[in-house]
């Protein structure tokens, strides 16, 4: 339903206008005109002396005229330092599947890196590519970031605009939804097009991580999204994919800032499970440092990095810098050792998309084993240290 004003009834009296809690009435020659920010909550209908405030169901083709001009999925490409982010190749993956049910092409924006790593972005699916190489997008600045996505968008009119749940993506792609008024849904797990409506289907945690909820942007374009990193696989690298790469120039844009400089954090101890191909990770059931240790055993002799659940860390057994979940990090590596973690609903979300998972419990019904590529029953004070035991023999270490 929408709510519209009929001028030929409207004699400007101006009652509407300070019974609207989303300022969405507003006057334009001596007429009540509703604007964008109407949310059809009706308190204006009873108001109007006149009755010149009515309800109306606008017809489908409506719909689909307003929407005619938007297509295509445009995926913000991250770069660090002049590199493409390992997050952009997963929002291309997720882009390129989308897509390809969409029936239309893919579209990067790439700010601050050159035309080799434009280059990079086709072969990971790109058809094509908005670059600008300009300094000025080499140091993060959310005026500039903004400005230059929000034009581009502006220019295609993609229907569905990706980005990483990143630090950069957290910062100014809220901006940009704001500013093209349109909707933004945070830290996705999970996109799926509905195949009645052809809307995005955008799917993340809620209340704490206890349900799954599915979000649309019926209304408006472009959907927008942001997109948890490591939760979403690449797509196929093919070398000799060609695509078209697009210079821009956004040397008028204006910025009330200057990012004059970056100072990196430094840690005595860096845990990088992001970037790991094997995670060990303990939970309730490793009953303390104790049952830590053990698990650091195995993880050194795989190569690998040592990961938690929240509930050990709640506890203190581990430091938070190693926490897999929802309110933790969310990793993707080859192969996931859960070993004495349940697998409540708030850590899967952080470790389902592991290529292989390896469950350790001593409860046969725990969730993990649901998810579970190998699902091994018993005490993981037993099973961990015969595993560390039998790849050292097999690596002929002592």
């Amino acid at each position: 339903m929408s709510i519209i004003v009929r001028q030929d009834k409207c004699t400007g009296c101006e009652t509407c206008v300070d019974s609207c809690p989303f300022d969405a009435i507003e006057m334009r020659d001596g007429r009540a005109f509703i604007n964008e920010y109407c949310n059809a909550c009706t308190t204006c209908l009873p108001v109007c002396p006149e009755g010149a405030i009515i309800e109306t169901e606008p017809a489908a083709s409506d719909s689909a005229r307003k929407f005619a001009d938007y297509k295509d999925v445009l995926v913000f490409a991250e770069q660090r330092e002049g590199r493409v982010a390992p997050v952009s190749l997963e929002l291309l993956g997720a882009g390129r599947r989308l897509a390809d049910e969409l029936g239309s092409q893919l579209l990067a924006v790439l700010l601050g890196a050159d035309e080799s790593e434009a280059g990079e972005l086709v072969k990971w699916g790109a058809d094509r590519v908005y670059l600008c190489s300009d300094p000025v997008f080499g140091k993060f600045n959310d005026d500039t970031y903004a400005g230059a996505l929000l034009r581009i968008i502006e220019e295609q009119k993609p229907s569905i605009v990706l980005a990483g749940a990143t630090p950069v993506g957290r910062s100014f792609i809220p901006r940009v939804a704001a500013r093209l008024r349109t909707g933004l849904t945070a830290d996705c797990t999970s996109l799926e097009i509905d195949g009645e409506t052809g809307n995005l289907v955008q799917i993340r945690p809620a209340f704490g991580g206890n349900i799954m909820a599915s979000i649309l942007c019926p209304d408006y374009r472009p959907q927008m999204a942001t997109v948890r990193p490591r939760v979403m696989k690449r797509g196929q690298y093919d070398a000799g994919r060609t695509g078209e790469i697009i210079h821009t120039d956004f040397k008028d844009l204006n910025s009330r800032t200057k990012v004059v400089e970056t100072v990196k954090e430094v840690s005595e101890v860096s845990v990088n499970l992001h970037e790991a191909d094997i995670i060990v990770s303990g939970g309730r059931g490793a009953g303390g440092e104790k049952g830590f240790k053990i698990l650091r055993e195995l993880a050194e002799a795989l190569g690998g990095a040592v990961g938690a659940s929240r509930a050990a860390v709640d506890e203190g057994w581990i430091p938070y810098s190693h926490q897999v979940g929802q309110t933790g990090k969310t990793v993707n590596p080859k192969i996931y050792f859960a070993c004495g973690i349940s697998g409540a609903v708030q850590h899967l979300v952080g470790m389902q998309s592991s290529d292989i998972i390896i469950a350790v419990n001593k409860n046969p019904d725990a969730p993990i084993f649901n998810v579970a590529t190998y699902g091994i029953v018993g005490d993981m004070f037993e099973i961990v240290p015969m595993l560390t035991a039998k790849i050292k023999e097999l690596k002929g270490q002592q």
